[in-house]
């Protein structure tokens, strides 16, 4: 069968459904047989849903009728599923409708105490806002939420996770308090992990760029912290170019700035946004011309 097949057979089962639906009567009814005809209408639009999937058709309407349906008779769970395989259905087609088809099975999942699957589905909300839909504030928003429900349940690693997305949007945004205080937080849970403290030094060498943006000597102080708190921090490729460049900085010397920029990045190459913080850094030495060329 082809897709335009598929799609036609879809829709008659959503119409079949529908039929079944309003001769159900009322949902109070039940014991006349209306909870029986809309457990087929579920089945029927649940059927129609994944036939339009299979023709290629992103519209998750039937997965939305299903999820209702559940909703009405009490089936949390089941509605919650729905929901999300509408928004997984629409994400293809119309992010915003996928948005609210994936809130609405949050507010199922947090009503029933379930904040781990809640916080995962925050995630895809925040990486359609990301990628989809390109509103950061929403991004950061719905990290943040992800974050809180991760560490509400001890899972602290994908908690972190959330909160280097919030850590690194923040100072995109130029919110460079929220982001050091993100930054040294990860840093502090990591460096005591014996699996995971070799990451430590860059959320600290992300941190101790956001201070010099904003202030050399807050920099300066802070690299210093940083170096008592983990000792292997000073020892760092990271650490080593921060002291190269604050000196070149306090000279207000815009040529070793870039040539202390260069020297690391031949050996460890710098990603887009530490090249983007480092320009900011270099704009606030006197008459420099603002890149790292």
């Amino acid at each position: 069968m082809d897709n335009s097949g598929k799609e036609k057979e879809a829709m008659q089962l959503m119409a079949e459904a529908d039929k079944k639906v309003k001769s159900s009567g009322s949902f109070l009814g039940g014991m006349f047989g209306g909870n029986h005809k809309v457990e087929d209408a579920c089945e029927m639009y649940a059927r129609a849903a994944n036939m339009f999937k299979m023709a290629k058709n992103w519209s998750g309407s039937a997965f939305c009728q299903a999820a209702r349906l559940h909703m009405q008779m009490q089936n949390k769970l089941d509605s919650a599923t729905s929901f999300v395989d509408a928004g997984n259905a629409y994400k293809k087609a119309d992010p915003q409708e996928a948005i609210n088809c994936l809130n609405a099975a949050i507010d199922i999942y947090t009503d029933m105490g379930r904040f781990t699957i809640a916080a995962k589905h925050h995630m895809t909300i925040a990486e359609i806002y990301e990628s989809e839909l390109v509103d950061i504030e929403k991004t950061i928003a719905h990290y943040e939420q992800a974050a809180d429900y991760y560490k509400g349940e001890e899972s602290n690693s994908s908690a972190n996770k959330c909160l280097l997305k919030v850590g690194s949007y923040s100072a995109q945004l130029e919110q460079y308090p929220k982001a050091i205080e993100i930054y040294e937080q990860v840093a502090t849970s990591t460096m005591d992990n014996p699996l995971l403290k070799y990451n430590a030094k860059e959320y600290f060498w992300k941190a101790a760029l956001c201070h010099f943006i904003v202030d050399e000597l807050n920099a300066k102080l802070a690299i210093e912290k940083y170096e008592g708190m983990f000792p292997a921090f000073s020892d760092s490729r990271e650490c080593k170019l921060l002291k190269k460049l604050l000196e070149a900085h306090e000279e207000q010397n815009s040529e070793a700035f870039t040539e202390a920029v260069k020297e690391f990045d031949s050996i460890s190459r710098l990603d887009q946004w530490q090249t983007t913080m480092l320009l900011r850094i270099k704009k606030t030495i006197q008459g420099d011309a603002g890149d790292l060329k």
